[in-house]
């Protein structure tokens, strides 16, 4: 799912470049107030676990390449500004060190992945579980939560591709970035992931949310910050 050089015109990812450095900003003073120092290796393990996960990633058709993320496990156990600033220091070493995603894409490969996905999965999983913290609902919540935000965002960097040949192509018709219009595009990265890696993302999800259910339940972010709106 990582965008490369060369797929997106600069009216696509100069903006969405001003995006990511607008939420980064944010997300700063976030995490500085809301999570404590003694939470601040774990912080760096998600991003290792994200970097690790996003490494195994296969090709797919239209040009691009399909993995689980870890965004939504993130974003549930420490909060969607947390797994926004882990997520992204993982795609940005990918992008610059082992070539993984474009540089020009960087704004919108964390835009999509580190951005986008975390919160969408983070409301999607307190939409579901309402403050119950009961193991099957859990479970089925955290599922859910990666499986759609997942597919989601492979649905929005589809889009992101599919929209270039209408806004930036040369005086004869012809693309001059990503080829693939939304026909090609949205079906091209929507159904590997519908069909494999959203489902690898939702047991994902599921596993290691359950494992700190049992044995650290006060470090959920979701459940802590349900528990103050009570």
């Amino acid at each position: 799912m990582h965008i490369p050089d060369g797929y997106l015109s600069p009216q696509t990812y100069i903006p969405l470049f001003g995006v990511f450095v607008t939420v980064t900003a944010v997300a700063i003073k976030k995490v500085k107030k809301e999570v404590s120092a003694r939470n601040i290796p774990y912080l760096g393990m998600a991003a290792a676990f994200a970097f690790i996960v996003m490494m195994f990633n296969l090709p797919i058709p239209g040009g691009t390449t399909g993995h689980a993320v870890g965004s939504a496990v993130i974003s549930i156990i420490f909060g969607p500004w947390a797994a926004m600033l882990a997520v992204s220091v993982a795609l940005i070493i990918q992008a610059f060190i082992f070539g993984d995603g474009g540089i020009t894409a960087i704004g919108a490969n964390c835009f999509n992945m580190a951005v986008f996905m975390p919160f969408t999965a983070y409301y999607i999983f307190r939409l579901i579980c309402r403050n119950t913290k009961r193991i099957s609902k859990v479970s089925f919540a955290a599922f859910i939560s990666g499986y759609i935000s997942l597919v989601m965002a492979a649905i929005l960097t589809a889009v992101e591709f599919g929209i270039q040949p209408l806004i930036a192509s040369a005086p004869d018709g012809k693309a001059l970035y990503c080829p693939y219009n939304l026909s090609i595009a949205v079906p091209a990265m929507a159904i590997e992931h519908i069909f494999l890696f959203g489902i690898v993302e939702g047991i994902i999800t599921a596993i290691v949310v359950n494992f700190f259910l049992k044995t650290e339940p006060t470090l959920i972010y979701a459940f802590r910050n349900s528990d103050k709106n009570e």
